[in-house]
């Protein structure tokens, strides 16, 4: 439920994805939100939260006995061979690490505010390559990393209580394309970061695009998805 958003936690609130306190482990994160009601019954309705998956790197922390940044670094990135994929830690010289910037509505563009991630490395704290993000996307076209039955769930639609598609899996929105073709897609969003990746299942193709930009005169997702269609379409 939590890896298909329909775990009841809520998403940020207020200022919450401008945090710039340091937090040493993703167990101190879950403070954030810890004390807070649930939004809604689990099981009955699709409510997207990044701290749903805050709460899933500390499940993997307790079950794995190793801290999460660790086991990501072993077991998930050397894995896949993701060579540029690291915690955004603002303390560290992080090789080619961009600069961000934004642009508020009607407004000039700028640099974007100081935030520190480690409050949601599993929701949105990590950075990577378009390279990377396209490696990733492949491994998940063909069992290998994982076993076939755990690539059904990331990719099989979740359903509420009541029997309702969410058109969510583990992860991956599930939707068909402008073609018809099936899609896996996920946007990411983050203070002066934009990205997209879209899996073509049936055709083999991903598309991975990363921006150090957000705000006012982005990209839209059909526009992504429009270079899916073209290589596609061949």
């Amino acid at each position: 439920m939590l890896a298909g958003h329909l775990g009841g936690i809520r998403h940020y609130k207020d200022d919450e994805f401008l945090i710039a306190k340091h937090y040493g482990n993703v167990v101190e994160g879950l403070k954030i939100f810890q004390d807070d009601p649930l939004v809604s019954p689990p099981g009955t309705k699709f409510n997207y939260s990044s701290y749903g998956f805050n709460l899933l790197s500390a499940v993997i922390q307790s079950a794995s006995g190793e801290d999460f940044l660790t086991y990501m670094h072993e077991h998930v990135f050397g894995a896949l061979g993701l060579r540029s994929t690291v915690e955004d830690q603002p303390a560290e010289i992080i090789e080619q690490r961009a600069r961000f910037y934004s642009r508020p509505k009607d407004e000039a563009l700028r640099n974007a505010p100081f935030v520190d991630n480690s409050y949601k490395w599993a929701g949105g704290g990590f950075l990577s390559s378009a390279e990377d993000l396209a490696r990733f996307g492949a491994a998940l076209l063909q069992p290998g990393i994982l076993k076939p039955e755990s690539l059904r769930l990331l990719f099989t639609s979740q359903k509420t209580s009541d029997g309702k598609e969410t058109g969510y899996g583990m992860g991956f929105f599930i939707h068909p394309s402008k073609s018809g073709q099936r899609v896996f897609e996920h946007s990411g969003g983050s203070a002066g970061g934009s990205s997209q990746l879209i899996l073509y299942p049936d055709a083999r193709v991903v598309v991975a695009m990363i921006c150090n930009f957000e705000g006012e005169g982005g990209w839209l997702r059909e526009d992504i998805e429009s270079i899916g269609e073209a290589f596609e379409k061949k």
